[in-house]
């Protein structure tokens, strides 16, 4: 039964039918095709989304598309370039340093190259850095919106996996960090071998003036993560937050967007969250199909018989999400995995917050990976640099990618430590 369904989700898909769609086809046809309740589609997929952590979803995209319009984008790079962009290497280290921050507010990859990436790789080849190795470190920093808090996929992914959403969220900052720490390393060991970048002198008021000019930007982050974390607000509550700080920052501190430049926003936030939540509600429907298959314990019993410990157990999904990444939508990808392969895991001792992020970090490189990663071709289209010398020029990051992940599934305690610490304070 599970079998059929995913044979004909992937013909659908192959046709060019939208992920949504297929899934949501190959579901409805199984069910049919099966003799099971009909009834089952408009009952899994309103009880999908009647969740009141999902309005953070669209709010999160919206306040990223309004730092983008309101110039809070370029400020924080700005602010950024201040701190360490006078060294070797360092636009490298501006530019990751920027995603990270920008992620902190947006939860979305794909914004994160739409705002900041014109103005990173414009700055980098601007300082001396090839346009290739510009694009593919842009590209790649901008996977760390992913992980970092708060992540659009993990909000989903927990919600979907029935886990403490804040908690999850907590989980992806600890891996975020170290991924941001080991892209700066060999930044600045391919900067420094290669030649890359020029140095400029330290102008103290030019400085003062782009930290000064930043400061309303950069408080965005501190203020949603402080209030999110210190239990002041729920996640969904931080969310409207930071639409309305976001807000008051374009319209009133930098000037940049009127009143009637959000309706726009609303529609584009509107449309690109509805993508995301009808794939959470299709899904829902191939999950009913995989527990009356008993897919679940059949992939429990199958994976107990390779690994016999967390970490090969973990190894062993990283490539099956590192496949799948490449080829489907990752917010697809994670709901469809999860009601499979999270039950294996949980049987392997893994715990299950520790296999939620370990999931999204590895789906997370499929957002940069061909042949379908969105964010690879959203800097292709924004760097003018074909997709194949992209793909070449990232190499060096792919491996600092698998790189962590191999830590991520050797150390629990990178996610879990975060999580508790956050959670409890």
């Amino acid at each position: 039964m599970s079998v059929w369904l995913l044979i004909l989700f992937a013909f659908l898909a192959l046709l060019g039918i939208p992920l949504s769609l297929s899934l949501g086809l190959a579901a409805v046809t199984t069910l049919w095709w099966f003799d099971l309740p009909l009834s089952m589609v408009t009952q899994a997929m309103a009880t999908s989304i009647n969740s009141f952590l999902l309005i953070a979803v669209p709010l999160f995209i919206l306040a990223g598309q309004i730092m983008e319009r309101g110039g809070l984008s370029e400020r924080i790079f700005d602010a950024a370039e201040v701190a360490v962009g006078r060294f070797r290497g360092g636009l490298g280290h501006v530019n990751i340093a920027s995603s990270f921050v920008f992620g902190g507010i947006s939860g979305s990859s794909v914004a994160d190259i739409a705002s900041l990436g014109p103005i990173s790789i414009r700055a980098m080849t601007t300082r001396g850095y090839p346009l290739p190795y510009s694009a593919a470190l842009t590209l790649i920093t901008a996977t760390l919106a992913t992980l970092v808090p708060p992540s659009i996929l993990i909000i989903v992914a927990a919600a979907s996996a029935g886990q403490s959403v804040g908690a999850a969220l907590a989980g992806g900052l600890g891996p975020g960090l170290l991924l941001a720490l080991a892209l700066a390393a060999y930044n600045a060991f391919a900067a420094r071998r290669h030649g890359y970048g020029t140095l400029s002198q330290f102008d103290y008021r030019k400085s003062l003036r782009s930290l000064l000019r930043a400061i309303p930007s950069v408080g965005a982050p501190v203020i949603i993560l402080t209030g999110m974390f210190s239990g002041i607000v729920t996640p969904t509550e931080a969310a409207g937050l930071a639409v309305l700080y976001t807000l008051l920052v374009a319209i009133v501190v930098h000037r940049e967007m009127g009143w009637r430049d959000l309706v726009p926003l609303i529609i584009r936030a509107g449309q690109t969250a509805g993508s995301v939540l009808l794939i959470l509600m299709v899904a829902n429907i191939a999950t009913y199909v995989f527990t009356v298959d008993l897919l679940p314990q059949k992939t429990t019993g199958l994976l107990g018989t390779i690994a016999s410990s967390p970490f090969a157990t973990l190894l062993l999904m990283g490539v099956v999400f590192l496949i799948v990444g490449m080829l489907m939508d990752i917010v697809a990808a994670a709901l469809m995995l999860i009601p499979v392969l999270m039950p294996a895991a949980v049987n392997a001792n893994v715990d299950p917050l520790h296999f939620l992020i370990f999931m999204v970090a590895s789906l997370a490189v499929g957002l940069a990976s061909p042949p379908v990663g969105t964010c690879l071709f959203a800097t292709a289209q924004v760097s003018k640099v074909p997709v194949e010398k992209l793909v070449v020029a990232a190499l060096p990051f792919y491996a600092v990618n698998i790189c962590i992940l191999v830590l991520l599934a050797a150390f629990p305690s990178i996610v879990l430590a975060p999580a508790a610490w956050l959670t409890a304070s």
